[in-house]
């Protein structure tokens, strides 16, 4: 049995890729520093799961924790999904998201470098695309300056892999997300914010919840079908599956160079309205919104071109926009 470190394994993201893993025979190491999740998710994991994982408590900050862990546990392969990810807020706190980004997947490249792990997979975004100049976005779209720090440090990160995967025989791919939401189909696990949500799904099922007063839509003069900023909304169960396809891709010695990327998403973009309308009509709950001016840092649309990840990774998505609003909505219910 494969045993798989996950970093930020609590978070959102890698809650739901944890109970893959695990569906999937892999055994699972989970460090998460508990900066935006709660140790209750690993309670959460294990009821869905049948098997507790284990847990480590670390800041991946601290340079001297890492080495300890590294020389304490054996592993065949990392999933890194541990870093901040708020557009916005990475405008305004630039310096941390450097810090906890970038210096963090430093330190855990060394420890592969040093023990010569190999399979690495990294937790990349769409925003490396910046706003790219044709739609659907392809891998072959080239990276633009990043409109945010939080995007420049995906890019920066991907860079330090390319190189590393160069010089160290190091294989790793890089997904590259689009937007994720919803929900598993247990309600036992999801979407869970702390403070105010930096996301658009939390926000609308908050608002329709009445924990915010109002849904805020950043602007309305995008050039765009209605005016509203387009993204492709992927529910967060097709991602963690598509982990598992690029790690098997890994393991079984598929890949035909030691650093690949692909875009991870449905291939449809959907406005801020149209995602208003679809979770009215999964819900029948009626959302309070008003437009507001833009946000610093978001483009005016992306959603992906996902055929070569169908091809390479042969995984799609299988969920649809109405169904990840209704399981994001059920969670939301049970908070």
């Amino acid at each position: 049995m494969k045993r798989i470190l996950v970093t930020g394994g609590l978070g959102f993201i890698g809650s739901h890729t944890v109970v893959e893993l695990q569906n999937s025979g892999f055994e699972v190491v989970i460090i998460d520093d508990l900066s935006n999740s709660k140790i209750e998710v690993l309670d959460q994991i294990t009821s869905i799961s049948g098997t507790k994982p284990d847990f480590y408590q670390i800041d991946l900050r601290v340079k001297k924790d890492v080495q300890h862990f590294f020389e304490n546990n054996t592993v065949d392969g990392i999933i890194h999904f541990a870093a901040s990810k708020a557009v916005g807020e990475s405008v305004n706190e630039p310096l941390k998201y450097y810090e906890n980004n970038i210096t963090t997947l430093v330190y855990i490249l060394q420890e592969m470098k040093n023990r010569k792990i190999d399979n690495f997979i990294f937790s990349s975004s769409c925003t490396v695309y910046g706003q790219a100049d044709q739609l659907p976005i392809t891998e072959s779209a080239p990276t633009k300056p990043a409109e945010s720090p939080y995007g420049n440090t995906k890019q920066i990160g991907e860079e330090i892999i390319k190189e590393s995967c160069g010089s160290y025989n190091l294989n790793a791919i890089a997904l590259r997300y689009f937007n994720p939401i919803g929900a598993h189909e247990s309600i036992k696990i999801g979407e869970l914010p702390l403070g105010v949500p930096q996301n658009l799904i939390p926000f609308v099922t908050q608002t329709a919840a009445g924990i915010r007063k109002e849904l805020s839509v950043f602007g309305d003069d995008y050039d765009t079908v209605d005016g509203t900023a387009v993204r492709d909304y992927i529910h967060v169960v097709d991602l963690a599956k598509a982990h598992i396809a690029a790690l098997s891709r890994l393991i079984e010695k598929r890949n035909k160079t030691n650093f690949e990327f692909f875009n991870v998403g449905t291939g449809t973009g959907s406005s801020v309205l149209e995602v208003i309308q679809s979770f009215e009509k999964a819900t029948g709950k009626p959302l309070n919104y008003k437009i507001v001016g833009r946000r610093a840092g978001d483009i005016t649309a992306a959603y992906a071109d996902t055929t070569i990840a169908n091809k390479e990774l042969n995984w799609k998505t299988e969920k649809t926009l109405d169904e990840a609003l209704l399981s994001a909505w059920k969670w939301q219910e049970k908070q």
